[in-house]
């Protein structure tokens, strides 16, 4: 790997320790690009590009096995769920961060289990009836495909430490033919990438010196930024061999106590208001499902626009992380159609997490459309020692629900509750019903439910709601794995903590006539919404060319708590550009990798990728270089 400008002052030896840290880093970020070059390659061995979607759960399973793992369709399943129409690389990608390769050992530790005599051997007669009569079970043909392999069976048995090493042999070997075709074809060639020597040892949570908030357009060579200073920081050096790079260096200052220009209007409590929450709900895949709204302006008016987490009620002691969530609203204007939507704005101003917009809006139909970059709200790996309890038995040996369950149906009623009056309409109860089962309650079973729960104006209160869940425990006998599906598909977790889910408040105001918000989509990010934070970035932000023929523009715009790129590509072929975060500092991006690479269609734009401060409390650095692959 080559290395950086600078790094020759790390040969001294009283730099030995800094020497060792950024040996540590790059192979830390050789590991990474190792990663995302697997991935790459396995796609490829089955798509002719890495733009093409995933469209089956067939496909799936293939390109997961070109990747070294071996699915079982219970694995698939969680993958593809019956809402699933295609997957991306990117999730392709993040799939194969979750779903480890089976190593030798584990291999060897599962046939010892069913080696009664513990001799290396199993009998085929066994074999084939464990294959085809447990788990996930095997067809005749496919156990005889394993036992017809001359190398590994003799006498009716099958050596089964000669079958692991097979296997892993055939897998590494996949592995390299995958990426030896990928090296062959010059247009995919991947670069190694070398890492700058720094002062510190850590990575993207290092603190950072206050920087200027320039954004700075210089692309030649310079060495790296010194204390204060926001100049452009080298490339590394293995950037020299890709077509063309330009990088982009912004520094930032904590961003936890924003507060933006736009203050609240003196007079906004006498005008008019409408107001619906919502939910941002985080899938397996990592994709982000939310409502999208339909806003009716029955005339022209100054109107006033926030968005912000909702601070539901909590345990004591216990925090809200969906808090820290960042939140959007992407305002559309309706023209003739749905299909024929035009960017009006986005609350751009912020105030703690609050985000505004304030402007004039002629009278129509509008959609608002809520955004999150995916950098705050994402999987999270937290071990949890013990599953909540969710129901018991009383004195009299009647179900009830724990208080602690019951706190957290609480939570779920004032979510769902769009409107805010307390009681669910049908309407409100469907999104529910579909987010968590995937179908409607139509109006004969609503009816029924009318009957047997507590009701108002014919919709369903607190009360009947909780005594809805318990009903569904005693339908269980107080198995509560249903209302474990439930839960789970609102983003809590076994604990009974909300980690997947940001719940959000939405508030429109007024000043001439009473707006109408209405909750009509619960879906994940539209066409709409990407063509809306590009036309966004492109307006707002900088742009930088990329190639000599100017066709190839990256964008960056820059608020106060986050950076996002757009990259837009003119030509008539596709192209490949490389992305390294490496420098940047304090940061974390809703990719989740320092290093990847994106391609992109001709004559259109994408979403390159988020970025925001992992601690706000800190000062940032944004340092990226964008790389075009020949």
């Amino acid at each position: 790997m080559a290395s950086s400008p600078g790094s020759n002052a790390s040969l001294s030896c009283e730099k030995t320790i800094l020497s060792e840290s950024s040996q540590a880093k790059k192979s830390q970020y050789s590991e990474e690009e190792t990663f995302y070059m697997n991935c790459r390659a396995a796609y490829l061995a089955v798509f002719n590009s890495s733009l093409e979607n995933i469209k089956s759960k067939e496909q799936l399973c293939l390109v997961l096995q070109q990747a070294g793992r071996n699915p079982s369709q219970k694995t698939v399943n969680q993958y593809w769920t019956p809402q699933t129409t295609t997957l991306n690389f990117d999730d392709f990608c993040n799939i194969l961060k979750k779903e480890k390769p089976a190593t030798k050992t584990e291999l060897l530790k599962a046939f010892l289990k069913v080696d009664t005599n513990n001799d290396g051997y199993i009998l085929h007669t066994e074999l084939h009836k464990i294959l085809t009569m447990r788990g996930e079970k095997m067809t005749a043909e496919e156990v005889n495909a394993i036992t017809k392999l001359a190398d590994v069976n003799s006498n009716g048995k099958l050596d089964y430490n000669k079958f692991c090493k097979l296997y892993m042999t055939t897998n590494e070997q996949c592995r390299k033919t995958a990426l030896e075709k990928l090296e062959v074809d010059s247009r995919l060639r991947r670069q190694q990438f070398g890492s700058q020597v720094e002062t510190s040892s850590e990575r993207a949570t290092s603190p950072t010196s206050k920087p200027s908030s320039r954004t700075t357009r210089k692309t030649d060579h310079k060495p790296a930024p010194k204390r204060g200073d926001n100049r452009t920081s080298s490339r590394p050096s293995s950037a020299q061999s890709c077509k063309a790079s330009v990088s982009s260096t912004i520094g930032m200052g904590t961003s936890s106590n924003t507060n933006s220009e736009l203050i609240e209007p003196n007079t906004v409590k006498d005008w008019q208001c409408a107001q619906s929450k919502g939910c941002f709900f985080l899938e397996e895949d990592g994709e982000i499902i939310t409502h999208k709204y339909r806003l009716y302006l029955p005339q022209r008016s100054t109107i006033y626009i926030t968005i912000k987490p909702l601070n539901l009620s909590q345990l004591e002691g216990k925090a809200s992380p969906w808090l820290s969530v960042d939140t959007a609203l992407y305002v559309l204007k309706e023209n003739e159609s749905q299909e024929n939507l035009q960017l009006v704005s986005f609350t751009e101003a912020q105030n703690k997490e609050m985000f505004m917009w304030k402007g004039e809006l002629g009278s129509g139909i509008y959609w608002l459309i809520p955004f999150t970059t995916g950098c705050k709200l994402k999987k999270i790996k937290k071990h949890i020692t013990g599953e909540a309890k969710l129901v018991y038995r009383d004195g009299d040996g009647e179900l009830a629900l724990t208080k602690e369950f019951k706190a957290a149906l609480s939570d779920i009623f004032e979510m769902i509750d769009l409107d805010g009056n307390g009681l669910l309409s049908l309407e409100e109860y469907n999104f529910f019903e579909l987010r968590t089962s995937g179908e409607k309650c139509d109006e004969e079973a609503w009816a029924v439910c009318k009957e047997n729960f507590d009701t108002k104006k014919n919709e369903l209160t607190r009360q009947g709601f909780m005594d809805l869940n318990l009903m569904e425990a005693n339908d269980r006998e107080g198995d509560p794995s249903d209302l474990w599906v439930t839960l789970l598909s609102l983003g809590y977790n076994k604990a009974l903590e909300m980690t997947e889910a940001c719940p959000f408040v939405i508030d429109i105001y007024a000043e001439k006539c009473k707006p109408r918000i209405k909750a009509v989509y619960l879906e994940a990010g539209s066409r709409q919404l990407n063509r809306a934070i590009c036309k966004s970035v492109v307006n707002k932000g900088d742009a930088k060319v990329l190639d000599s023929g100017e066709s190839i523009i990256v964008y960056t715009y820059k608020s106060d708590t986050r950076i996002t790129s757009v990259i837009e590509n003119k030509s008539e072929n596709k192209v490949i550009i490389h992305v390294n975060n490496e420098q940047s500092k304090n940061c974390v991006n809703n990719r989740g990798l320092n290093i990847f690479a994106v391609e992109v269609a001709p004559k259109s734009m994408m979403v390159c990728q988020h970025v925001m401060p992992l601690k706000e409390q800190e000062e940032w650095i944004y340092n990226c270089v964008h790389s075009l692959v020949p």
